[in-house]
């Protein structure tokens, strides 16, 4: 069993890598960001100027459930500000664990954000840009000049040769 971690800023793809990871290595996928909205713990607290860590821990037990219940291989894509919630998840949950961190430049986050069907906008990429930048975990991988097929590709090479 494998816990895989993609992190990165806002427009850089982790969703859509994260769900094709799934698929080939028949994991579960989790989206820290579709959590926090259904629990109602994607409220940013104005005097941090972002989601507050304890809203990440929340999301990190809904997750930890889900998975001691199925026990399967899983696959979370989220931006994760706090290198805590990371660890949360290493030390909670008796898998294997990869993180990768995927990066691009801001230029590179903005465009892909505005060919979005729901853009965030210039601010929020720069502000997730910014809080997810201020340090790296994992393996971190440059996709500036890789499509999704070809980043899938390159995590899962290290993953199975691991």
């Amino acid at each position: 069993m494998n816990l895989i971690i993609i992190r990165g800023p806002l427009g850089v793809g982790k969703t859509t890598i994260s769900k094709l990871l799934a698929q080939k290595l028949n994991a579960n996928y989790y989206s820290v960001d579709d959590i926090l909205a259904q629990n109602n713990l994607d409220i940013v607290d104005e005097s941090i100027g972002c989601i507050p860590e304890q809203n990440f821990l929340k999301v990190n037990q809904i997750i930890i459930q889900k998975i001691i219940q199925n026990n399967q291989s899983v696959v979370i894509d989220g931006n994760f500000y706090y290198q805590n919630q990371i660890e949360d998840l290493i030390k909670n949950i008796p898998f294997e664990s990869f993180i990768f961190t995927l990066t691009a430049p801001l230029e590179v986050c903005i465009k892909r954000d505005s060919d979005r069907p729901n853009q965030h906008g210039i601010n929020a990429t720069t502000a997730v840009y910014n809080l997810v930048s201020k340090f790296n975990y994992g393996e971190i991988i440059d996709i500036s000049n890789l499509d999704s097929e070809n980043s899938v590709d390159q995590i899962y090479s290290k993953i199975i040769n691991a």
